[in-house]
């Protein structure tokens, strides 16, 4: 199995997606700031991934804090991971449940203290491996035989500890000796879909043809596409879902021509909190990723630029989402809140 990310004695070592599919190099974070600057430049992506970084960043943290000021560090250390990415809420569900234990520890040794922390970010981990296997298990009989799965953005091995959501629902139905392959839009203008869900899923020998993203309905109308499957990096409680922006599209799409649209996603990604998806925050990251395509402009100097990097999908246009403990199904305020218990 791919290895995304994984704590060793050197540090926290994490696979550089910014360098596939072309190089296949690993960057090893050795304090906290390095790990925050790895999730800001999208060295590792993908919300359960963001979360176990997180988790091992603040792990890392408390291993070189100074031990006289260590409550104020660990405020320090959470807040600068916090404040790498804004809308995958796993980042903030993984900083809470390092911090939680922290304090659970208050008066213990130091020692103990710190070896605890490594201990619960490696859990992080583990579990997120059998998080995304559940959700394999869970959403794979919803996949049609004998049809193409089309997905956008990444949601496989690389955006997890490893298996995926909803690479893992394709991965799962494979297994269960299905005859699919997958359409991959190219997702711009990361290119997530052409440089690492492709790159994945070869890995894996899975048939996988690249798609651009404004492809996507002509195919779905030629009858080809059996469902959609794709991630989330937040949902609120009423099903609206956050992901890579052109989901809302896709999703749109998927209704017009009758194809199942299927979200995969660990129960946390769940915002409860937020009763729609109006209030879920939206990065918006640099016009260059927008005007240059691997360091090459493509428009001309000066023009202006917005760049979201992710979309809001609304509850109507999702047939369901899959999780570790369930399938979702609307009304979502219910179904969701049950799951979620």
């Amino acid at each position: 199995m791919l290895e995304t990310i994984e704590w060793t004695a050197d540090g926290v070592v994490m696979i550089d997606q910014t360098r596939l599919p072309l190089q296949e190099e690993f960057v090893t974070c050795r304090n906290y700031q390095e790990v925050a600057a790895a999730i800001r430049d999208m060295i590792i992506r993908g919300a359960p991934a963001i979360g176990v970084a997180a988790a091992m960043g603040v792990a890392i943290g408390v291993q070189k804090a100074d031990p006289h000021h260590l409550d104020a560090q660990v405020e320090t250390i959470c807040d600068t991971l916090a404040a790498t990415r804004p809308t995958a809420v796993n980042l903030f569900w993984a900083i809470d449940r390092m911090k939680r234990l922290y304090h659970s520890l208050s008066g213990r040794p130091l020692d103990e203290i710190r070896a605890r922390l490594i201990d619960e970010a490696k859990l992080v981990r583990e579990e997120d491996i059998a998080i995304n296997r559940a959700i394999g298990r869970n959403g794979a009989p919803l996949v049609p035989d004998r049809k193409t799965v089309l997905t956008h953005c990444n949601a496989g091995a690389l955006a997890t500890a490893g298996y995926g959501t909803a690479l893992g629902v394709i991965r799962a139905a494979r297994e269960m000796g299905k005859e699919i392959d997958v359409f991959a839009d190219e997702t711009r203008p990361f290119l997530q879909g052409a440089r690492l869900t492709v790159w994945e899923l070869q890995q894996d020998g899975i048939p996988t043809t690249l798609i651009t993203d404004n492809m996507a309905g002509h195919f779905m109308k030629s009858g080809r596409i059996g469902c959609v499957v794709v991630g989330a990096d937040r949902i609120a409680a009423n099903g609206d879902v956050a992901n890579k922006i052109g989901t809302y599209s896709v999703a749109v799409l998927a209704r017009e021509n009758g194809v199942p649209f299927y979200v995969a996603a660990p129960i946390s990604t769940l915002d409860l909190t937020l009763a729609s998806g109006d209030q879920i925050p939206i990065e918006e990251r640099s016009a260059v990723e927008v005007t240059h395509v691997f360091g090459h402009p493509v428009s001309p100097a000066g023009t202006a630029v917005r760049n979201p990097a992710f979309d809001v999908t609304p509850s109507r246009y999702v047939s369901a989402i899959i999780t570790e403990k369930g399938v979702a199904r609307a009304p979502y305020e219910t179904s969701l809140k049950e799951l979620a218990k």
